[in-house]
C-alpha cells in the first residue's frame, strides 16, 4: 500500500520510461507493451490532482475522462455504412466514427502543439455494462472502437475499491494481468505538505494536526454514510478564504456542506471560532514586525498545547505566504530577463542599420533612383524595432500559456507568473506608445527603468521577509526556548519548498543556529541510548 506521494513518483517514473526513445526516435517500449497503470484508492484522496502535477512537471499534455459518463457509443464511436470495393465488387461495410476520447487527444495535440501526454481515465471499474467487454481490448491494444490511442500517450486509470462504490465491477484476472496496479491510501502527513504549498486555510491544518484521525473517514451509520475526504477539506478551505475576504461568518451550515460527519462539523466549527480568538489575542502582524509585547510571550508560554500549536500555525503560515509570494516574484523577474535581452538586441540591430529615409535620400541624390514617399503611418519611426519585438514577445508568451492551458499542464503558479510577465510587457508597450520616444536606446532605457523598479521592489520585499523570519525565530526562542515549538518551526522551514529555497539563497542565521543545536541534541540523545545499551549488555 502506497501513499499518494509515493504513487505519484512511481507513475511519473513509469511515464518517463514509456516515453523514452532510442537513437532512431522509436519508443523503447512499444505501445502494446506499455501496461496501463491502475491507481486503486478511496475517493477524494487526490488521484486527479496527482495526474495534473505529473503532466505539469514533465511538460506533457493531459486528457482526463470519467468513465462513468460514457456509453458504448460515446467511447467507441457510432456505426455508419461505408462503401468499399474488393476484387472489382462493391460492398457496404460497417465502420465507426472516431471515439470521443481518441478525438479529444487529437484535439489537444492540434491546439497545444504538444504531441505526448497522459490519457487519464477515472472510475474505470465503473464502466457501463455495454462498455465493459470492450475494456479488455482497450487495456491490451490501446484501441477504442477502430481507433488506437496515438503513440506518445501513456494510459493511467483510476478507480475506487468496491466498499466505497456500489457501481464498481471487479476486474477478472485476464484484465488485471494487463495493468500495473498501485493501491493507494490516505496519508495526512503527505497531504499536509501538499496543502501548505497550495495555501490551504491554517485553521484546517491546525485542527488536523490536533486530530489527525479526522483527516479521512468513511463509515456507515444507521442514518447512512458519514464521510470526510481530502477533497472535502480542500474545497472547504477555498470557500472559507472567500468568506473571510467578504467579511462573512463561517458557521456549521457552511462546514457541513463539505464535511459529512456531524461530530467533526461541530468540533471543527468550534475550533475555528477559537482560532479566530487566538488571532485577535496575539496580533500576529505585530509579532512578525518585531513589535511583540512581553505579555504576548508570557501568554504563549502559559498556553495549553492546542493554543500554542494554533499560534505556531498562524505565525508560520503568515511568513510562508510572504516567502511564497517573494519566490514567485523572483520567478517572474527571471522570466522577464529573456524579454529584456530580446528588446536590447532589437535596439542594437536598429542602431546598426541605416535608416530607410537616409538610404532613399542618398539614392535620390546620386541619381540611382527617386525617393518614394512612404504611406501614412508607415514611417520608419525611431524605436519601431523595439515596439515590434515587444509585441512579438507578448504574443509569443500568450500563445505559450494558452498552449499549456489547452494541454491541461499549466499549474496555477505558472499561470500567475505568465500573466504577470504579460501584464508587465503590455504596460511597457503602452508607455512606449504614449511617450515620444526619440530613438531605440531611449525605448530600451524606458523598459530597463520599469524592470529596475520591479527589482528594487523585490529586494525591499526580500529584506522585509528576512526580518519577519528573524522576528519569528526570536519570538519562538523567547517564548518556548528549544522546545517542540522550535522543532515545528525548523521542520516547516525545511520541508516547505519556498522556505527552503529562500533560506538557501539569502541565508538565515537564526535557522542555522537552531538547526545545529537540534542536530547536536539528537546526536547527544543517540549517544546516551548507545551508552544505556552498552551498560545493559
Amino acid at each position: 500500500m502506497l501513499n499518494i506521494k509515493q504513487a505519484k513518483e512511481y507513475i511519473k517514473e513509469s511515464v518517463k520510461l514509456y516515453l523514452k526513445k532510442d537513437e532512431e526516435g522509436e519508443y523503447r517500449i512499444p505501445l502494446v507493451r506499455q501496461r496501463p497503470i491502475f491507481l486503486l484508492g478511496a475517493p477524494g484522496i487526490g488521484k486527479t490532482a496527482v495526474m495534473e502535477q505529473i503532466a505539469q512537471e514533465l511538460g506533457i499534455a493531459l486528457v482526463s475522462y470519467s468513465m462513468t459518463h460514457h456509453t458504448r457509443q460515446s467511447a467507441l464511436g457510432l456505426p455508419f455504412i461505408a462503401h468499399k470495393e474488393y476484387d472489382g465488387l462493391s460492398y457496404d461495410v460497417s465502420e465507426y466514427t472516431m471515439s470521443e476520447i481518441i478525438a479529444s487527444i487529437y484535439d489537444v495535440m492540434k491546439e497545444s502543439g504538444i504531441r505526448e501526454g497522459i490519457l487519464f481515465l477515472d472510475e474505470i471499474n465503473c464502466v457501463s455494462e455495454t462498455l465493459a467487454p470492450s475494456m479488455l481490448q482497450f487495456l491490451q491494444y490501446k484501441v477504442f472502437g477502430r481507433h488506437q490511442v496515438p503513440e506518445g500517450w501513456v494510459i493511467v486509470t483510476a478507480g475506487n475499491p468496491p466498499e466505497y462504490n456500489k457501481s464498481v465491477r471487479e476486474f477478472d484476472v485476464v484484465t488485471l494481468d494487463r495493468m500495473k496496479i498501485l493501491e493507494v491510501e490516505a496519508d495526512y502527513g503527505v497531504w499536509k505538505e501538499y496543502a501548505r504549498n497550495r495555501n490551504l486555510h491554517t485553521a484546517i491544518l491546525n485542527y488536523l494536526d490536533l486530530k489527525k484521525e479526522d483527516f479521512y473517514q468513511v463509515e456507515t451509520t444507521v442514518r447512512g454514510k458519514n464521510y470526510i475526504t481530502a477533497r472535502g477539506w480542500e474545497d472547504l478551505s477555498e470557500m472559507m478564504l472567500l468568506y473571510e475576504e467578504e467579511g462573512m461568518k463561517v458557521e456549521e451550515t457552511l462546514v457541513e456542506q463539505y464535511l459529512r460527519n456531524p461530530r467533526v462539523v461541530k468540533e471543527f466549527t468550534a475550533y475555528y471560532d477559537l482560532y479566530q480568538k487566538y488571532k485577535k489575542d496575539y496580533h500576529v502582524e505585530d509579532i512578525l514586525a518585531g513589535k511583540s509585547t512581553a505579555g504576548a510571550g508570557e501568554k504563549a508560554r502559559k498556553a495549553d498545547f492546542d493554543e500554542r500549536l494554533s499560534l505556531m500555525g498562524m505565525l508560520i503560515d503568515h511568513v510562508q505566504r510572504d516567502i511564497r509570494e517573494n519566490m514567485e516574484k523572483l520567478d517572474y523577474l527571471s522570466a522577464l530577463l529573456v524579454h529584456m535581452k530580446a528588446v536590447r538586441n532589437a535596439a542594437e540591430q536598429e542602431n546598426a542599420a541605416p535608416s530607410r529615409n537616409a538610404v532613399e535620400q542618398e539614392e535620390g541624390a546620386s541619381g540611382r533612383g527617386s525617393r518614394t514617399v512612404p504611406e501614412e503611418g508607415m514611417e520608419n519611426r525611431p524605436g519601431e524595432a523595439v515596439r515590434t519585438i515587444l509585441e512579438k514577445q507578448i504574443t509569443g508568451r500568450q500563445k505559450g500559456m494558452e498552449a499549456l492551458q489547452k494541454a491541461g499542464s499549466l499549474s496555477e503558479r505558472e499561470k500567475r507568473k505568465q500573466r504577470k510577465a504579460i501584464r508587465f510587457l503590455q504596460d511597457c508597450g503602452r508607455e512606449l506608445r504614449l511617450h515620444d520616444v526619440p530613438d531605440a536606446d531611449a525605448a530600451v532605457r524606458l523598459l530597463k527603468n520599469r524592470y529596475d523598479e520591479e527589482v528594487t521592489s523585490y529586494r525591499r520585499e526580500t529584506e522585509e521577509v528576512g526580518n519577519e523570519l528573524h522576528y519569528l525565530f526570536a519570538f519562538v526562542e523567547d517564548s518556548f526556548g528549544a522546545g517542540n515549538e522550535m522543532l515545528i518551526l525548523l521542520t516547516e522551514c525545511t520541508v516547505n519548498q519556498d522556505s527552503a529555497k529562500f533560506i538557501s539563497m539569502y541565508g538565515c542565521e537564526d535557522y542555522r543556529k537552531h538547526h545545529e543545536e537540534m542536530m547536536v541534541s539528537e546526536r547527544s540523545d543517540l549517544l546516551m541510548q548507545q551508552i544505556d545499551l552498552a551498560l545493559q549488555i
